[in-house]
């Protein structure tokens, strides 16, 4: 890292330099797409996306209810109304009810932002499918969910557009903020790359109404030298945790969700459900020296910032309502040690002794 941040040092040029490219193409090929556009962050990245894409003031775009704040924040930001329609037991996006949301409401919802929750792929071959038969444009939200595959297609690979970010805790996580937009479409990307920098197509020649969202070249050579290189080692280790998790984790009082069919997931997030006492489980933890988290304890309809802006819920939201309440995330990253894990699962087998 420290290595990386000096040549940009020595380099002289800050912003949009040569490490912005070079990540951006090593990105391409990690990520299986044609474009990358670096952003400022995974908020402006869905921003940028649906801009890019033309959304206009007033079109709809079919979300989750479940997820950062920032999915929703980016869909009214762009001028879009959110439609919620609620997970499945897995957390990700119920594409079953999302396609009878769909041929209900006809050409009435035009986007589709889905989110790759807690590292899980959503089914991508649905994903198509509905794309195509519904004729809606489609953004993938995978923020929390770089090299998951589902039916051996990565995800950010079937919409017009992704976003992804590189938050610091995320699997690929910079050292601030960092985002990008990935794209196979040349015309997607171009719009991108000018939205991100106050809306030129070259210099002085502003086309659109942009923003300042370019992805830092510290950052991106960060990423591009120190990061990316280990994202596949980082990527397997959380798996592995993830594996001794669900085959050692026996307490009844705990629910461990079952990952999506066919999705190799990357696991950003290990989510169990606490039924009963979700606060007592946490604190139980904490006595043990393990940290936990709570994603995500309001769904997005209840907050308070979206008073008097224009929303629809399309269905009940039963399932989301469930996660926002019962959810714990366990501690899952690279630098866990066997120790830390097997710590880990003996809080949550003692938990219904405590």
């Amino acid at each position: 890292m420290l290595s990386a941040v000096n040549a940009v040092g020595d380099s002289g040029r800050l912003i949009l330099g040569e490490k912005v490219r070079q990540f951006e193409e090593a990105l391409a090929v990690c990520a299986g797409v044609k474009h990358v556009v670096g952003c400022g962050n995974g908020l402006d990245a869905i921003e940028i996306s649906l801009r890019a894409l033309g959304v206009k003031q007033g079109d709809r775009v079919l979300t989750t209810p479940l997820s950062a704040f920032a999915t929703t924040l980016a869909i009214l930001r762009a001028g879009g109304v959110p439609v919620f329609v609620d997970v499945n037991n897995t957390g990700l996006l119920n594409l079953k009810v999302a396609e009878e949301i769909l041929a209900q409401q006809n050409d009435a919802i035009r986007f589709l932002l889905p989110v790759h929750l807690f590292g899980h792929a959503i089914d991508l071959h649905e994903l198509a499918s509905l794309k195509k038969r519904f004729d809606v444009q489609l953004v993938e939200d995978c923020a929390q969910a770089i090299s998951a595959k589902s039916h051996g297609v990565p995800v950010g690979s079937v919409g017009d557009t992704a976003a992804l970010s590189f938050y610091p805790t995320k699997n690929l996580g910079c050292m601030g903020d960092g985002g990008a937009v990935l794209t196979n479409e040349e015309r997607f990307a171009a719009a991108a790359r000018a939205l991100r920098d106050y809306g030129q197509t070259g210099k002085y020649m502003h086309v659109y109404l942009g923003m300042n969202s370019r992805l830092d070249e510290i950052q991106a050579a960060v990423l591009l030298e120190a990061l990316l290189p280990r994202l596949a080692a980082f990527t397997q280790r959380r798996r592995d945790i993830a594996r001794q998790y669900r085959k050692n984790i026996t307490s009844e009082m705990l629910i461990i969700p079952e990952a999506p069919r066919d999705s190799d997931s990357v696991y950003h997030l290990f989510p169990v459900l606490l039924p009963d006492d979700r606060e007592g489980f946490r604190r139980h933890l904490r006595t043990r020296g393990i940290d936990s988290a709570v994603h995500y304890p309001m769904l997005i309809p209840d907050q308070p910032a979206l008073r008097g802006h224009k929303f629809e819920v399309a269905n009940s939201l039963v399932n989301a309502a469930r996660f926002a309440n019962c959810e714990v995330s366990l501690p899952i990253h690279p630098y866990l040690t066997d120790e830390d894990v097997e710590r880990v699962i003996d809080a949550c087998n003692t938990w219904d002794r405590s």
